[in-house]
């Protein structure tokens, strides 16, 4: 990964289990406590196709939803009038290439030069291949198990001491701050396959961005100021929280969960 050296002393992230807190679900577990200001930013809504995303915003006018800070993309996408919403969906654990650019344009004027600190969970399969399987079909239309697939991160990083947060251990990198769009598996089949830090904050610690591996959007914590900007950036649907907010399934208050079959 270009431009993110592995980092050892994982202690420079004690601050943030610290400053952790409330319910699984809540704000407070996935990013720190302690910011003046707090927003959530939305996962895009994407296609298979070459369809530019939509917001839920729009697909919540299509379902006759209400968009609001908590909604959940489930009840979302599950109409109460109006068009059923059967096409795109969200990443869940993965802030899209072009939103995270978008994020890291608004970060970095209260960024400057400094360097960040780029933490990745250690579960996604592709971080030793072990999680991954490749197929190939034969010419009789077989599909058989082809080469195990490189690992994404080498064994020597892998070795290194980890990051350890309640229910979440992540290998740790620094950087500058555009490197977090260099994170992913390179090595895939398909061409490079970009993952968003599951954490990320800069050496002063003034602010910190955390993507919840279960979770459809990415949180921000900082000054009132960023969380201004965020809110307001064009590109990213983002709406303002607070520690204690529940982003369960659950949490979702104003639209009714979808119904369950049988």
């Amino acid at each position: 990964m270009d431009g993110l050296e592995p980092v050892a002393d994982v202690s420079v992230g004690d601050w943030i289990a610290d400053r952790l807190g409330g319910p699984l679900g809540s704000v407070g577990s996935v990013v720190p406590g302690g910011f003046a200001a707090y927003a959530r930013v939305l996962h895009p809504v994407q296609f298979d196709d070459d369809r530019p995303p939509l917001t839920w915003g729009r697909v919540a006018e299509l379902t006759g939803r209400v968009p609001h800070a908590l909604m959940q993309w489930a009840a979302v996408a599950s109409p109460a009038s109006g068009a059923t919403w059967d096409e795109g969906d969200v990443r869940v654990g993965n802030l899209a290439p072009a939103a995270l650019a978008a994020l890291i344009d608004v970060l970095a004027p209260f960024t400057g030069e400094q360097d960040c600190f780029h933490a990745l969970w250690e579960g996604w399969g592709w971080v030793d291949g072990r999680g991954v399987r490749i197929f190939s079909v034969s010419d009789d239309g077989r599909v058989e198990p082809a080469r195990a697939p490189e690992p994404g991160v080498s064994a020597e990083v892998r070795a290194l001491p980890r990051l350890r947060l309640p229910d979440r251990d992540h290998l740790l990198f620094r950087g500058p701050l555009r490197a977090a769009l260099d994170m992913g598996w390179h090595g895939s089949p398909l061409g490079f396959e970009p993952q968003s830090p599951s954490l990320l904050w800069p050496a002063d610690r003034s602010w910190c961005v955390g993507t919840e591996i279960d979770f459809d959007s990415t949180l921000v914590g900082g000054s009132a100021g960023l969380i201004a900007a965020v809110l307001a950036a064009p590109d990213l649907e983002a709406w303002p929280v607070q520690p204690g907010d529940d982003l369960s399934a659950s949490g979702d208050l104003i639209n009714p969960a979808p119904a369950v079959d049988g």
